[in-house]
Parts: structure tokens; C-alpha cells; sequence
């Protein structure tokens, strides 16, 4: 695990490599959370996060669903939805530090009622209608790319 100088030395060097988990229910409603941090501090946002060095694809998925959302979900019930890049002029540290992520896209259909959920990165989370979602001011334009584009590499 990187320490907090270490990890702002990253943000203003590379690009992180997170995942983002696309999580619709029988409806085909979506999972989106409100941010408490930055960077899309106050939008509703897909659940996801970044993977640490040595994490597989596969632990990460695990971790990331669990820390989440509070369930364990491994990378066979996922559909990779391609690439992605997500560009922020702020960072979790610094309105000055932007951030860069790389991220690769995954879709989660979740046929069970979702209880309670973690407070860890988001303040209150709600299942939206993709129009709704598409429209809403408030949801972050980097959850409605998902909806509105091919991923950078066009594999789904």
C-alpha cells in the first residue's frame, strides 16, 4: 500500500487504473452513488475504484464490489464493457492536481435487492432509468459516457 505522499506523487505523475462497475438490476435501472470525495465530489457516480499494484483484475473486481457495494462478485458474472479514460481537473488532495484514469469498464446484472450499502465513498446511493440518467445534471458525465459511447478500444 502506497503512503498518502507517495499516492499524490502518483496523481501528479501517471495515470491510475481503476474499474468501474456498471450495476443494473432486473429493470435494467442503474447503481449510482453520491460522491463525498473529489475528484466528481457531489455527483452521483457508478460505484468503482482503483487497482493496486500486484491486484489482479479479478481481485480487484472482488475488492471493489465488496468495499462498494458489500457483496462478493467474481470476474465471471461481469461483462467487460471496454476502456475508458476519465480526465478531472482536481484531485482527492488538491483543486490544483488533476487527476487521469484509465479505466476499464465492467457490467454487473444483479437479480437481488441491494440493502444496506458502504458510506465509505458514497453519501447516499439510488437505482436510476438510463434516460433519467442520461439527463440528470447531477450525474457525473463519466458515468453517462458508459451510456453514450464505445469505449476507446470499441469492444463492446
Amino acid at each position: 500500500m502506497l503512503s498518502v505522499e507517495d499516492f499524490k506523487a502518483t496523481v501528479r505523475n501517471t495515470p491510475l487504473v481503476s474499474l468501474d462497475l456498471i450495476i443494473k438490476n432486473n429493470k435494467g435501472e442503474v447503481l449510482v452513488g453520491k460522491r463525498i470525495n473529489s475528484p466528481a465530489k457531489n455527483y452521483w457516480f457508478v460505484p468503482g475504484g482503483r487497482i493496486f499494484k500486484n491486484e489482479s483484475i479479478e481481485k480487484a473486481l472482488s475488492r471493489i464490489m465488496n468495499e462498494e457495494v458489500g457483496m462478493l462478485f467474481s470476474k465471471k458474472e461481469c461483462k467487460s464493457l471496454g476502456v475508458y479514460e476519465h480526465f478531472y481537473q482536481d484531485s482527492f488532495y488538491s483543486k490544483e492536481v488533476s487527476t487521469h484514469y484509465i479505466v476499464l469498464a465492467f457490467e454487473i446484472k444483479m437479480d437481488k435487492e441491494i440493502a444496506e450499502l458502504p458510506k465509505k465513498q458514497h453519501s447516499e446511493y439510488r437505482l436510476i432509468d438510463i434516460n433519467e440518467l442520461l439527463t440528470n445534471e447531477q450525474v457525473h458525465q463519466n458515468t453517462k459516457m458508459y451510456f453514450e459511447t464505445k469505449s476507446i478500444l470499441n469492444t463492446n
